[in-house]
């Protein structure tokens, strides 16, 4: 989509856009621009990269309104949301990395090492994980109970065996951690669903500002929410993440740690089963690669 096809798209909802609009190609399911409107406001639009994503917009603009209620940081106000366009004012901050969609060079916006990262996520984290439940609920959002965490596993794992394969190796690994009860919560807490650094927000003195890109949050595994942080920043700096969730109030059980560790492992199997959900071939590629398919 030209720069003029999105002037007229925005304008077409109300926003009158500059002609300085830049773009950012790491999201999956939305094409990213950075614009300004006439008045040099500064916005951000998401441009859905498929036609069948309204129910997922209204979805998540739901979970936004939830969010900005129990949390101390920013959150994205979405201004515009349709099917076509998803529009809201830029916020402050910037996320603690980006990458290159081509390379995947990664570009820090932050100090890696800075000692405000991880009291700062460890309070984001517990605030988002006290999201009463019975709020979800009343929103109809989904909310997945302790007893059924392992059968979604066992389900996405068999479907995504199914259609596009798995080596033996990570099958071998998904099915261990399945049949290892200590690892398992007995409660489940409102997550983001898909928490890395390229979605969280940091001030340039490692800060976190924000949090964005909200369409999986869900009543879930807290786990999930920490292991994009073992993936980025390894398995010590998890450590610290999580004595810090504790420290603050963050309820956890005996093994949170390892759970994590075989929740980031388990990223393959959630790539391969939004390929198949997508059926974007450049996704299903990327999918079977991970998976160890040759």
């Amino acid at each position: 989509m030209k720069i003029k096809d999105i002037q007229i798209l925005a304008k077409e909802h109300g926003l009158f856009l500059s002609d300085e609009i830049k773009f950012n190609e790491m999201g999956i399911d939305f094409k990213v621009g950075f614009a300004n409107d006439t008045d040099a406001n500064q916005w951000i639009l998401r441009i859905p990269r498929r036609h069948n994503l309204g129910n997922q917009i209204a979805k998540e603009k739901c979970i936004l309104q939830l969010a900005s209620k129990y949390l101390s940081i920013q959150v994205p106000d979405w201004k515009i949301a349709t099917p076509k366009l998803v529009a809201y004012p830029l916020l402050d901050g910037k996320p603690a990395l980006t990458y290159d969609t081509q390379t995947y060079e990664v570009t820090w916006n932050m100090d890696k090492d800075s000692p405000q990262y991880i009291p700062s996520l460890a309070k984001a984290l517990v605030q988002l994980h006290n999201i009463p439940e019975e709020q979800v609920a009343v929103n109809g959002l989904k909310i997945v109970k302790p007893e059924s965490l392992r059968s979604e596993i066992a389900d996405r794992l068999q479907i995504v065996k199914s259609e596009l394969g798995i080596s033996y190796e990570l099958e071998t690994r998904y099915q261990k951690w399945l049949d290892n009860d200590a690892l398992w919560p007995h409660f489940t807490r409102f997550i983001h669903g898909d928490l890395y650094a390229g979605h969280v927000l940091t001030s340039q003195n490692g800060c976190v500002s924000g949090i964005i890109d909200w369409s999986t949050a869900h009543v879930g595994d807290i786990a999930q929410d920490f292991s994009g942080h073992a993936t980025v920043f390894g398995e010590e700096s998890l450590k610290a993440l999580i004595a810090e969730y504790i420290k603050q109030g963050g309820k956890v059980w005996d093994n949170l740690f390892d759970q994590t560790i075989e929740r980031a492992a388990a990223a393959p199997l959630a790539y391969g089963s939004f390929a198949i959900e997508t059926q974007d071939e450049t996704h299903i590629i990327g999918a079977k690669a991970q998976l160890g398919v040759e």
